[in-house]
């Protein structure tokens, strides 16, 4: 998140000696992005973080995919997917391209190791469940309708208060950003942004872990995910500051955009990633002029892949939605409301849908893993009026 933050214990200048109790030094440590031109923060660790007791190859981070056919609509019912594993281990893949992978999980098991991204940034979006993220960075509660940001290179554990916990997990190749339109000169989020910094949260507590024994950190590195054992708990910073750090932002936060006719969607966008957007459908009203049409207009995703995560309520637009339903409406054909649904929307006032969407301008692939729980007829859905 590009604004300026520090927690803990810190020295007056960067690069200087920064002493323990026991008059040893603090690890200074310098976590980067784009090499030294990028955002950063600087940790300060009670134990080395090169310090490694053993190392080993879990397992290749590989997706199968589809053998691709007719290029159609399509759509998964995710919450068909069966309860399993913990909040990494359990992902469940649906979607993915170049500069994206998209799964959702039913974590049913608590993480007993800690994980770190390091060829990307990750957003999960809470969809059902609470606890807190807990990071080197310190912690971060959350709760349903949390977008959690976590950068590239971040140690954390998902710590839920009850299992099972489900979210959406968008993991990038590169970082996810607020849209430039939204802030002005100085970075600061301006007037017409439909959030600003109050709506977000960074972490508060910083507890810097001491104890010895045997820790495992599974880090995600070039398609394939490692090991790495530790004699002390990776959560031993003491203090930090910078730009670079994970924070949340909560989808009943966001204000929608309104007008008195049909808005597009970068009237929802939320946060921007590399070749792809994420936006917000929240409950908002209708359009207002006396002849508007509320539901969407037909449209061709024109070097676009449209995807569609629903939350909960009426997405009015649709026939067939279910909670945790996935769409994707890829680009080549257009799509819209189905049968009946802009001639039902005349005269309505509000809509109470709740959603998260995510368009993508390189073509996604299907994974095999999605195929099970898929509505094999939604191509043909436009045909029926229920």
């Amino acid at each position: 998140m590009p604004f300026y933050h520090q927690l803990g214990k810190l020295p007056h200048k960067r690069h200087i000696q920064f002493r323990q109790p026991d008059g040893s030094l603090y690890h200074e440590q310098v976590m980067g992005t784009k090499g030294f031109s990028g955002i950063q923060s600087i940790l300060y660790h009670v134990n080395p973080p090169t310090q490694v007791s053993g190392y080993r190859k879990i397992r290749d981070w590989i997706m199968t995919l589809e053998e691709e056919g007719a290029n159609r609509h399509r759509h998964f019912f995710t919450f068909q997917h069966e309860e399993k594993g913990d909040c990494i281990d359990g992902r469940v893949y649906s979607l993915a391209n170049e500069d994206c992978a998209i799964s959702t999980v039913s974590a049913s098991e608590p993480m007993d190791y800690f994980y770190r991204n390091a060829d990307g940034d990750e957003v999960l979006f809470i969809h059902e469940g609470s606890g807190k993220l807990e990071t080197i960075f310190g912690e971060l509660s959350f709760q349903q309708g949390d977008y959690l940001v976590i950068p590239i290179g971040t140690t954390y554990r998902v710590v839920a208060d009850t299992y099972p916990i489900r979210m959406l997990v968008i993991e990038t190749t590169g970082e996810i950003t607020i849209p430039r339109r939204y802030r002005n000169e100085y970075g600061q989020l301006a007037e017409h942004s439909p959030y600003c910094e109050r709506d977000i949260r960074v972490p508060t507590q910083l507890v810097a872990y001491e104890s010895k024994g045997s820790y495992e950190v599974r880090v995600k590195a070039r398609n394939q995910l490692h090991g790495y054992t530790y004699d002390f708990h990776p959560l031993d910073v003491v203090g930090w500051d910078g730009y670079l750090h994970p924070w949340a932002f909560s989808i009943h936060d966001f204000e929608p955009i309104t007008g008195s006719i049909h808005q597009p969607p970068p009237v929802h966008q939320t946060f921007a990633g590399p070749n792809f957007v994420i936006c917000s459908f929240v409950p908002r009203m209708y359009d207002y002029h006396p002849e508007a049409i509320p539901a969407p207009y037909y449209h061709s995703n024109v070097e676009s892949d449209e995807v569609l995560y629903y939350v909960r309520g009426n997405f009015m637009s649709r026939n067939g939605i279910q909670e945790g339903s996935i769409t994707l409406h890829p680009s080549g054909i257009p799509h819209g409301p189905h049968p009946g649904k802009a001639e039902g929307s005349i005269g309505k006032t509000r809509t109470e849908e709740l959603a998260v969407m995510i368009d993508t301008f390189r073509p996604l692939k299907v994974a095999k893993s999605a195929l099970e729980t898929e509505d094999i007829e939604y191509m043909l859905s436009w045909n029926r009026k229920s």
